[in-house]
Formats: C-alpha cells, structure tokens, sequence
C-alpha cells in the first residue's frame, strides 16, 4: 500500500531549516541564463523549483569527481591507509531523469567487484525527488525512456499541487523525516485525485517523439554499427568530454598517485574520465582501440542504448538532454537518434 502525505507550502521553509541543521541541504539554485546547480542551502527561498536539469548531475555527491582512495606514508616502510570519503546530506528536488541516473549507478557499484567506497557514500545520502509538471525544453527526451513519471529511487518524491505538495512515502529514511519534523499531514481521497488529474494532463504534454517503441532500440543499434552518421558527427566531435561529465549515468574513471612534496607521502585519487579522449582507450605501445573520433562517438551511444541492455536489462540513457545542452558542436541526441530510425526504417 502506497503511503501519501501533504506538506502545505508555508511549511517548506521549516523543512529545509530542520534538515539543514542536522546536515548538508542539497538542492537546485538559479545561476543565470537558464542555468541551475545542486548546492549546499539553508532556506527554501533560494531553492529553483522549477528548473531545467542542472548543469552536473547530482551523480557528483555519489562519484564525487576527485575523490581520495588511499592515503600513504613511506618514511617507515609501506604504510597504506584505504580512505573513504562522506558525508551525511539530503538532496532535494531531484528530478525523475536523474533518479533514474542514480538508479543506473547504484547498479553498476554493486555488480561484482562491488565498489565500497561509493556503496558507503550512497548509504549517507538521503533522496527527495521533485516531479516535473512541464516537459523541461526541447531536448528532454524523458518520456521517451519512460523516465517522466517516478520509478522509485527515492526516500519521499514530491509533486507540487498548488498550495501544498503531495508527498510518497518511499522507504524508512522518508518515514523519519515525516515523523521527526511532524510537518506534514495525511492525504485525503481528494489530494489522490488531483495528483492523478496531473499525471493525466502529463500524459500530453510528455510524448514519445521519435514514433517507434522505445523496445525497439537495441533493434535499431544491432543495425546501426556500420552507419556513415557516426562519421558525419564524429567529423564535428571536438573530443572536449563535455557530454560525458555532464551525463547521469557515465561512471568512467582513472586512478592516479598525487605526491607531496617530501616525496614520502601522498593519496591515490580516483578522477572522473571519459571515453570521448583519445587517450582513454589507448595502451602500451600507443596503440588506441578508438583512435577515430567517429568510433568514439559511436562508443558513447552504444554505452547508453546497447550495452547496458544487454548487461543490466536497462537503458542508460535518461533522457534528461545535458549532453545536447552542452555539446560545443551542437551534436544532437534526439537528432542523431532520429537518423539511425529514418537510416534503418525501424518501426
């Protein structure tokens, strides 16, 4: 049984000032120009309600991009110590596509060899989920990947209705939170129906633009390897990596020594990499697997729609349009997406 609550908007304020206190506050804050990051905040006044995703991710909290492994001290033999970095936060209105985001990632940790570090940190994190009454702009592409309506992920998922936000009860944590601040109030049949009133009139307005079933996809990458699109956008491609650090769901990483200027102690520190660099694939003898930038835009694409289908039965793509936002050369998503289905008549 589903457990809904209300919160009246006059007392969000209060929510954000209790939970604040007790630990970092996360939440999406204005920047300029159509532009929005997860910050640390301590009032609902500086929170963007209505926002289009943020510039990174909030997969930056789980895979922060510098992140100390090891620490180690050589002046009396081998001395190494395994760190692990977290802290305590809440990180609120967080929109569906990155949920899903976080969902892929909290997959790919625990497959096998699981990463420790990044299951402790996840475990610190508590998830308020915000959902999206308008389709964000013209490079959402959430409904198509079915990330338009929440699908767990979350602690308490807020849907605002007006003068109040109605609330899902998720998991224990979210349960906590709304008997230790005792803001909230029980839903009635009425605030169901309008939710459900919502998500009808979502129905839409969010709409699958690309005109076949989304299941067809691996379909339309089994034919699609050989395509002369990767060529036309890799000859675009200016390798910056912009579309993969802003990704949701990209988790590359390389593992460096740092050290200090005794040159006796130091930290191995895992950092953010992205398989847009030439150098990523690159091994002993300077060979490259994906030397051309055409293959390593194809990589990319395949790494959202294909090969996490086959491994985890799951898309990688959210659907949340960063990468289209970011890319320095304008190389669409849905566009080169809309290709493939056009090139290979796949309906």
């Amino acid at each position: 049984m589903q457990i809904y609550k209300i919160l009246k908007k006059s007392n969000l304020d209060s929510l954000v000032s209790i939970l604040s206190k007790k630990q970092k506050f996360m939440a999406p804050v204005s920047k300029g120009l159509n532009k929005f990051a997860f910050e640390s905040v301590t009032s609902s006044k500086d929170i963007a309600l209505k926002y289009i995703p943020t510039i990174l991710a909030p997969k930056k909290y789980f895979m922060p991009q510098y992140e100390t492994l090891i620490e180690y001290d050589t002046k009396e033999g081998q001395n190494m110590k395994a760190v692990v970095e977290y802290e305590n936060m809440v990180l609120f209105a967080v929109h569906t596509c990155d949920l899903a985001g976080i969902q892929c990632l909290n997959i790919v940790f625990s497959d096998r060899p699981k990463d420790l570090n990044y299951l402790v940190r996840k475990n610190k994190i508590t998830i308020i989920g915000l959902e999206c009454n308008e389709v964000c702009d013209e490079y959402s592409t959430c409904a198509f990947m079915d990330n338009d309506l929440p699908n767990g992920g979350y602690d308490l998922f807020f849907t605002d209705l007006g003068e109040y936000f109605i609330v899902h009860v998720n998991t224990q944590m979210g349960d906590a939170i709304i008997n230790d601040t005792k803001l909230f109030e029980d839903a009635t049949v009425s605030h169901i129906n309008e939710l459900e009133k919502l998500r009808e009139k979502k129905r839409k307005l969010f709409i699958n633009q690309f005109g076949i079933d989304r299941q067809k996809i691996p379909e339309l990458f089994d034919k699609s390897k050989e395509s002369q699109i990767w060529d036309d956008i890799g000859n675009r491609c200016l390798s910056c990596g912009n579309c993969t650090n802003v990704c949701p769901t990209c988790y590359c990483f390389d593992v460096m020594d740092v050290q200090n200027l005794d040159l006796k102690t130091g930290k191995r520190i895992r950092v953010w990499d992205s398989c847009q660099n030439e150098t990523f694939a690159k091994v002993s003898g300077g060979e490259s697997f994906r030397e051309a930038r055409s293959d390593r835009k194809r990589h990319r694409f395949y790494r959202k729609f294909k090969y996490p289908v086959n491994r985890y039965s799951r898309f990688f793509c959210t659907g949340c349009g960063r990468c289209t936002r970011t890319c320095m050369a304008k190389i669409s998503l849905l566009e080169t997406l809309e290709l493939l289905i056009k090139e290979n008549k796949v309906k």
